[in-house]
Parts: structure tokens; C-alpha cells; sequence
């Protein structure tokens, strides 16, 4: 029987999605001491990619050691190509930082095998379709796994379900994004194409990528992602149109091994993440920069900020939106002004680009 594949009915804290901010959040609950369950609707953590998967050195190590398995590349440098043709070398502020290039399949299962060796219970291909609120004051999500829907039970669930988050529209949360507030992202895994591989590049031009910008993160020799970010609103032909147009200009002699593509929310930071017995991480609650498209870092933060107010809720026995406001708290205050900013200054580039 199926639903014998869940260890227990009734969880403390039901983390939904695998990504960088639900293991990290089912990581450091389950450290904490908490009954855990991760579930992923695919059947593969780690797949589709749906990212560039270039990420700094110091992110990674405030979470966990950095293992050679799961990094590409490293690079120190920067090559911004700006729209008049100047180039500009940029390096990191810290002299022993480094970006890395991940592998996402193998980084995100080491993430989520973390979360196990913690104590958290996980499972594939399962996937959320529903939250009831129960009157003792917890919730019943309501899972699918291979056809046949059951209900756990929960004192607090934390969506790091992505841009499209039906935790967050189930909870009440306000996600909702317009046209010119979604980025849509192309990226293909290239060989035999001509780089120096101590450099990430970038391009900004509004032919080649209207909104955003094409980037080029190195994976080994000869090998890359090579990809571009726009705004749907400003285009005329689709992401990749625009790639294609601009790998044939400028690499035109690679192959392409590998295409992902996917949406990144551009409005900047959320008002607010919780409901009661509801918290947001991610994508989820839009902490990706909405000028860079990066989000990794914010993600892994957000699910250990949102763990860290659930151990603390579970034990005053406290799961309200009132109470869970201090996770609103603990993001803004970290990574929160950056994600304002940063979309003031897209608002900034686009006006300038296009006179707007």
C-alpha cells in the first residue's frame, strides 16, 4: 500500500519542494528536533535545472561544505559586455571568494541528503494538492502520490514550491506577478565553444536580451551554460529566438548538449511570507534578485530563517501569522533591502535602455 510510504500521518513541519530552500528548511528542523517531511513532486530531485547555476563560495559554506562533486567551475572574474560595446572586468570584494558553477542534479540531492541524515522523512513523486485547516488549529495537506491522495497532518507547512506557488495561493498569500514582473529564461549546456574559463561573462544590450542580459558560465573545458534572461513584456520574439540569435553570432561552431528553460519573478520582495501555519521560501515568496535572476543564496537563507521560527513556534505551541512574522522579520533585515534595491535599479536599466 502506498500510504505506507509515509512513516508517519502527522508531522510537525511539512516542508513542499526539494530546491535549495525546502532541504535547507527540512535540514535545520529536523536538527532542531523536529518530525519532518520533505516532499518533491518529480520523481528525481535535482531535475529539470532550471537555473545558471553560478552561485558564490561564501553562500554555499554558510550551509554546507563544498564538495567537488557537485562544482563545475570556479572563477574569480567578470567580463560585462555593457550595450555600447565596452567591456568591463569586475572581481569579487572579498579576494577568496569565488563564484562557483554548480552542478544543480547532484547539488540539490546533497541537499536534500542532508535534510535525511537529519531525520527528515522524504518523498518523490509526491505531490501537494490542497490545504485544510483543521479547528484544533493545524493543517491537513492533502498529497498525491502515483495517483492516490491522502492527508498529513501539520502543525506548520513551508511552501519553497516555486514562482507558481499553490501554497502560498492556498494559504492567502499574496503572489501574484503581471507580465513585466516575470523573466523568462533560456539557458543551453554548450561544448566545443571558445572561452577563458577564469571568467563568468555577461552581456547587456537590449538586442541581445530586452530586460535582462546573456551570460556565459564556464563547466570545463570548452564547456558552458550559455543562456539569457528578458521580460516578456519588452520582446518581440521568445527567449529563445533571442538565444539562438545570439549563439550563432558568437558560438556558433558549439553543440548543444542540454536546453532548460523556466521564469524568474522580477517584482522584488514579497510584502509578506506567512499565513498561519503558512511560510514561504524561495521562488515561492520571490527572493530571487529581480536585477541579477540569482537565487540560490537567498533560498538557502530563507528556508533556514523559516526553520529556524517554526522550531521556535512548534515549542510555544504558537503557529499564527502573527507569531510567524518574525520570519518576515529575519529576511527583510538580511537579504530583503537588497532585493528592493536591486529592483529599482532594473526599473532604472530598463528606463534607460528604452526611454521609458
Amino acid at each position: 500500500m502506498l500510504l505506507m510510504q509515509v512513516i508517519r500521518m502527522e508531522y510537525d513541519l511539512v516542508v513542499v519542494g526539494a530546491g535549495p530552500a525546502g532541504s535547507i528548511a527540512a535540514k535545520t528542523a529536523a536538527e532542531k528536533g523536529l518530525d519532518v517531511l520533505l516532499v518533491e513532486k518529480r520523481q528525481e530531485i535535482g531535475t529539470p535545472v532550471r537555473c545558471g547555476e553560478l552561485v558564490s563560495s561564501r553562500a554555499i559554506a554558510k550551509f554546507t561544505e563544498i564538495n567537488k562533486k557537485w562544482v563545475a567551475a570556479e572563477v574569480k572574474w567578470a567580463k560585462i559586455y555593457l550595450p555600447d560595446g565596452k567591456e568591463i572586468i569586475q572581481s569579487g570584494e572579498d579576494e577568496k571568494e569565488v563564484q562557483l558553477v554548480l552542478e544543480r542534479k547532484i547539488f540539490d540531492r546533497h541537499l536534500a541528503e542532508l535534510a535525511a541524515k537529519a531525520g527528515a522523512d522524504i518523498m518523490v513523486k509526491t505531490a501537494a494538492i490542497g490545504l485544510k485547516r483543521r479547528k484544533d488549529g493545524l493543517v491537513d495537506i492533502i498529497l498525491r502520490k502515483i495517483g492516490e491522495d491522502f492527508s498529513v497532518k501539520s502543525k506548520i507547512i513551508i511552501g519553497a514550491d516555486g514562482i507558481e506557488s499553490r501554497v502560498g495561493k492556498w494559504a492567502g498569500i499574496d503572489t501574484s506577478l503581471e507580465l513585466d514582473e516575470i523573466g523568462s529564461a533560456v539557458q543551453y549546456l554548450m561544448i566545443d565553444v571558445d572561452f577563458d574559463s577564469d571568467y563568468a561573462y555577461f552581456w547587456f544590450s537590449k538586442d541581445i536580451a530586452p530586460g535582462g542580459y546573456a551570460w556565459l558560465f564556464p563547466k570545463g573545458e570548452r564547456k558552458a551554460n550559455i543562456g539569457l534572461g528578458v521580460i516578456p513584456a519588452l520582446t518581440n520574439k521568445s527567449a529563445k529566438e533571442y538565444l539562438d540569435d545570439f549563439v550563432k553570432k558568437n558560438f556558433e561552431g558549439g553543440k548543444i548538449l542540454e536546453v532548460v528553460a523556466g521564469a524568474v519573478p522580477l517584482k522584488g520582495p514579497i510584502e509578506t511570507a506567512v499565513a498561519d501555519n503558512v511560510m514561504l521560501a524561495g521562488d515561492a515568496a520571490r527572493h530571487a534578485d529581480p536585477f541579477t535572476g540569482g537565487g540560490i543564496a537567498n533560498a538557502m537563507k530563507a528556508g533556514f530563517f523559516a526553520a529556524c521560527v517554526a522550531a521556535e513556534a512548534i515549542e510555544k505551541k504558537d503557529y499564527s501569522r502573527e507569531f510567524l512574522k518574525k520570519y518576515d522579520e529575519f529576511w527583510k533585515n538580511d537579504f530583503g533591502k537588497m532585493l528592493r534595491e536591486n529592483r529599482i535599479r532594473l526599473e532604472e536599466l530598463i528606463s534607460v535602455l528604452y526611454n521609458l
